[in-house]
């Protein structure tokens, strides 16, 4: 099968993960000779500890831990919500809204890892304002900075040279009038001060660590994360034990793949019934450009190159009207893609590189950058919504319209709809002491509104690029059931998980990447230097590892170390282990830019993404 296409010539980009990857070559081989590092209690040299974090070591266990005073301040509040994006901050704003419309007292608070709301927030973003028109009506005199009505709208096919437009029909998913260029994260700062000045109590800098639950197994509320742990897992001089926040009901508003939500969904089976959740990671950089090449409001989309015809994803490049002229772009891979090799980073910096896309950012400058990864289930992969004590909403739940390539406006929608279910349940009068509420009518309102409409219609587009056809196949079966508006009797299905779909490095075909020139594309550690990323570097990694050889083991043996290349922030990197004599995963967590990739895509499921210490992570302006 074919892989993303190389130039003839082109030179192998040799900076250090590309001569850690011939080392990897190396090792690889003399890890299949040697039997004995097959059991990790013989082999430990070969097999260094990575993971420090209590969630795999308890800390109950812990000699270090005997005399520490572990008791934690308890508060509480009548709905919690965690996690401060669209959904959340729209349910907080809807939750107090009806509070004042009933004359009822509602202490609403909520939890925000990042160090300031909006800090987090990484979207393209093409607005669709139909839920913000619902929730703040006048949001043009509170001054909502949607300030780029889309203008016109462009759709390409590309091949290695030409660009070939695809039309635009009225009504079709990437029709965006009436849309707004927005960013996204700068909406959001925004949508926080809305709820603060309703009187939503907001703490950002402050992780939610752990899910409390009641003796009867309803959802209490949550933990705030412990500070002050040194990266061996001992506690320090400065340690403080996080805090407790009950709640009659708790919303879950992390975003995708938020590590909380996960929880919640595997204690109470709430993906029983539906396909599997298939993702995408989505690389952005914004840009100056020059002025003559700045068109306010223009919204372009293409597909094909540089990716294979098997290989889902696509590209965005978006005109923001701003004091200087800047734009927006960025590039989608499907994480179901098959190469061990291919690296969503390098594809997204040879995309730049196209000679009918290059001329908008030549004698510009790169000013952001940052990742996120996306649902792209749609509707065969929502979960149960609620659940005794809470409910799952935005992209934590799936609401995401592939064909639109837009979500913000479901995630909205679904925490007004979440706020008025719980409030409802709350006013009642129905509290009980020892159990939280669930808001049970949340999942039919979701079922009458335009959220669940619109993923019904297009539910059958991206599960259609997994025929034989790939790209072609997808694109034209696509087409047929727009026209149809969704209402073929049959639903397709995703299949099996992101993480199980690659395969084994001996099977595919290396893929060679153009060394970056500095000025149209670049390396990894400089791009992440523009995140903003910052962790406390004393402290265990919070991407954890439920078994250290995994990686070694498995992970470099057979995929040829798959997580140097995934991760879009230079985390992982196999390094020569000099006690071991063979090669050993180093995990560089301060450069994380909680994308959760790694979380989604890894091949074991052997990582699992926890929280830093709050406040850490990225500090995106307006991405």
């Amino acid at each position: 099968m074919p892989v993303a296409s190389n130039c003839e010539g082109e030179r192998t980009y040799t900076n250090n993960m590309a001569r850690n990857m011939l080392n990897i070559a190396k090792y690889s081989r003399t890890l299949l000779q040697r039997p004995q590092l097959r059991h990790y209690s013989e082999a430990s040299a070969q097999f260094p500890k990575i993971t420090t974090h209590y969630t795999i070591h308890p800390r109950d266990k812990d000699p270090r831990w005997g005399e520490v005073d572990m008791e934690r301040f308890v508060d509480e509040a009548d709905l919690l919500i965690v996690g401060g994006g669209p959904a959340g901050l729209s349910a907080a704003i809807r939750a107090k809204q009806l509070a004042a419309e009933k004359g009822q007292e509602l202490r609403v608070c909520l939890v925000e890892k990042a160090a300031e709301v909006g800090g987090h927030i990484l979207s393209g973003a093409c607005l669709d304002p139909v839920a913000l028109n619902e929730l703040i009506p006048d949001w043009k005199e509170k001054e909502a900075p949607l300030n780029t009505p889309v203008t016109h709208d462009k759709f390409s096919y590309l091949t290695e040279s030409a660009k070939l437009p695809i039309p635009i029909f009225p009504g079709w998913p990437m029709d965006n009038r009436g849309n707004y260029v927005v960013r996204l994260g700068h909406v959001v700062a925004w949508l926080g001060q809305q709820a603060e000045e309703l009187g939503v109590e907001i703490y950002p800098g402050t992780a939610a660590s752990e899910i409390l639950y009641h003796e009867d197994g309803s959802v209490k509320g949550i933990a705030t994360g412990d500070v002050g742990i040194g990266k061996d897992g001992a506690p320090k001089d400065t340690f403080a034990r996080g805090m407790e926040l009950h709640a009659k009901t708790t919303i879950f508003a992390e975003g995708c793949r938020g590590h909380l939500s996960k929880q919640v969904m595997a204690r109470f089976g709430l993906n029983a019934e539906n396909d599997p959740q298939t993702y995408g990671i989505g690389l952005k950089e914004v840009w100056e450009i020059k002025a003559e090449n700045h068109k306010p409001g223009l919204v372009e989309h293409t597909i094909g190159w540089p990716l294979d015809r098997h290989t889902y994803g696509g590209s965005f490049l978006y005109h923001l009207n701003e004091p200087t002229p800047l734009v927006a772009v960025g590039f989608v891979v499907g994480l179901d893609y098959v190469n061990p090799y291919l690296s969503p980073f390098q594809e997204f910096q040879r995309f730049k590189t196209h000679p009918k896309v290059r001329s908008t950012f030549e004698g510009g400058s790169r000013i952001a950058y940052g990742a996120r990864a996306l649902n792209e289930g749609g509707f065969q992969s929502i979960p149960k919504l609620t659940f005794p004590g809470g409910c799952l909403v935005g992209c934590g739940a799936g609401f995401m319209n592939v064909p639109r390539v837009k979500g913000s406006h479901y995630a909205m929608k679904s925490g007004m709809l979440a706020a008025e279910s719980a409030c409802e349940a709350i006013f009642s009068g129905a509290t009980q002491e020892k159990a939280g509420l669930e808001p049970k009518d949340y999942p039919d309102r979701i079922k009458e509104s335009y959220v669940w409409k619109d993923l019904y219609k297009v539910r059958n587009s991206r599960p259609s690029f997994h025929t034989g056809l790939g790209l072609f196949g997808g694109v034209a079966y696509s087409g047929f059931s727009i026209l149809v508006g969704g209402r073929e009797p049959w639903t397709l299905h995703h299949g099996s998980p992101d993480h199980t779909r690659l395969k084994p490095a001996k099977e595919c075909k290396p893929i060679e990447y153009p060394k970056p020139d500095g000025k149209l594309t670049f390396d990894l550690l400089s791009s992440v230097a523009l995140t903003g990323t910052n962790h406390e570097g004393d402290q265990p990694a919070h991407l954890t590892l439920k078994d250290d050889t995994v990686p070694v083991k498995n992970n470099l043996t057979i995929y040829d170390g798959p997580e140097a290349r995934f991760c879009p922030a230079g985390v992982y990197e196999y390094v020569a282990n000099d006690e071991g004599g063979n090669m050993k995963l180093q995990i560089n967590a301060q450069n994380c830019i909680h994308c959760k990739t790694c979380d989604i895509k890894d091949v074991t499921q052997n990582i699992n993404w926890v929280v830093p210490e709050g406040g850490g992570g990225p500090a995106y302006n307006g991405m």
